[in-house]
């Protein structure tokens, strides 16, 4: 689309739904969706997506509809509203702990086939008590850390003896491993996963059916772990500033833009927008600034209030005025939706229609 299209297409946006707003466009994530269903496929694994950048079931459709297999969920909440959706096939990458949560994955386990995410004895023991009030078996994958520093074993060893503590639960499945590495850490994750798959079979436990790994900056090394069976990825959907920086999109990849608008021009050098932290976060992703203005790009978000979007404008040869609208690729997208009750979808430059952030702030 030509700029003066999406110049008129922002400014119809602002005029029919006010700024901010968070806007996608549909054509662009379904050549996301298509481009990464595609790679997984020439992986020879399974693309499980994970739905903690679009928390929509529409969109999680989509992916279904191009070849996903299952859905990642990173809360038991979030999986409760896809489960209501109809998605049966959902893996839960997060330790459930607590009274509360294990009588939840018990009720989810009724009307879906969860699996569950341990790294530690203590969520084991709950995966376990889940599975006893649901009467059912409960598979469970074990969240290994290769280096990323995050959840997660850290050793081998110590993957083994989370397995021994599924076989010996009762109403368990050993399921397999799940990976988060860091980008370029393929050969000391073979390594962790090599040694840990033989302890789990020194204990008389099946090969792993599962072994997941994740990241959408990660997929320069798809399929590249020996034993991989599916991938979740999650930002590539949308995309987002760190991932162009991080190079695994383009800008003409990013499917989601804020339209603001300039509220204010307190000197020569210097503006607000009507997006602050509470629009875009204040994420930075360890970039420079909170977003890159499309129309401005040499104009920096360089501070936030709640509500106030602090413009330097002192690169701008022809800074915009109070009253222009203008177009924001997030830094972080995924926090970004979360801050939102709906996403404003667009299609050939047309606006197509509203599509509510089902899954917003299911934080537990």
């Amino acid at each position: 689309m030509d700029p003066l299209s999406t110049c008129r297409l922002a400014q119809t946006v602002a005029r029919e739904f006010g700024t901010p707003c968070a806007v996608v466009d549909l054509d662009r994530v379904e050549a996301n969706i298509a481009r990464l269903q595609g790679r997984c496929r020439e992986a020879g694994i399974a693309n499980r997506p994970h739905i903690k950048t679009h928390k929509s079931p529409v969109f999680a459709a989509m992916q279904r509809e191009a070849g996903a297999a299952g859905i990642t969920c990173q809360k038991l909440g979030e999986a409760e509203i896809f489960a209501e959706a109809g998605f049966t096939d959902i893996l839960i990458s997060y330790n459930i702990i607590g009274d509360e949560k294990i009588a939840r994955l018990a009720r989810l386990m009724e009307r879906a086939q969860p699996i569950a995410s341990v790294d530690n004895p203590v969520a084991v023991a709950a995966a376990a008590s889940a599975a006893r009030s649901a009467g059912r078996t409960l598979p469970v994958v074990i969240e290994c850390d290769t280096g990323r520093r995050r959840a997660g074993v850290e050793s081998a060893p110590e993957a083994v003896e989370i397995a021994r503590a599924i076989r010996d639960a009762g109403h368990l499945e050993f399921a397999g491993f799940l990976l988060y590495p860091p980008e370029g850490g393929v050969a000391v994750t073979q390594r962790f996963l090599d040694e840990a798959g033989a302890g789990s079979r020194d204990l008389g436990l099946p090969p792993p059916r599962i072994v997941s790994t994740g990241g959408t900056p990660n997929l320069a090394d798809l399929g590249r772990i020996d034993g991989t069976t599916e991938h979740r990825a999650g930002t590539y959907v949308f995309n987002d500033r760190m991932m162009v920086a991080a190079g695994a999109a383009t800008l003409e990849d990013c499917a989601l833009t804020v339209v603001a608008t300039v509220v204010s021009r307190g000197g020569p050098t210097r503006g607000i927008l009507d997006a602050g932290s509470k629009t875009l976060s204040s994420d930075t992703g360890k970039l420079d600034g909170f977003g890159l203005i499309l129309e401005y790009p040499e104009a920096r978000i360089h501070a936030f209030a709640e509500e106030h979007g602090f413009l330097d404008l002192s690169g701008c040869a022809a800074p915009p005025k109070v009253g222009d609208v203008v177009r924001v690729v997030p830094n972080h997208v995924c926090v970004v939706v979360n801050l939102m009750d709906r996403l404003v979808a667009t299609r050939g430059g047309m606006i197509v229609g509203e599509i509510p952030v089902a899954a917003r702030g299911r934080i537990s």
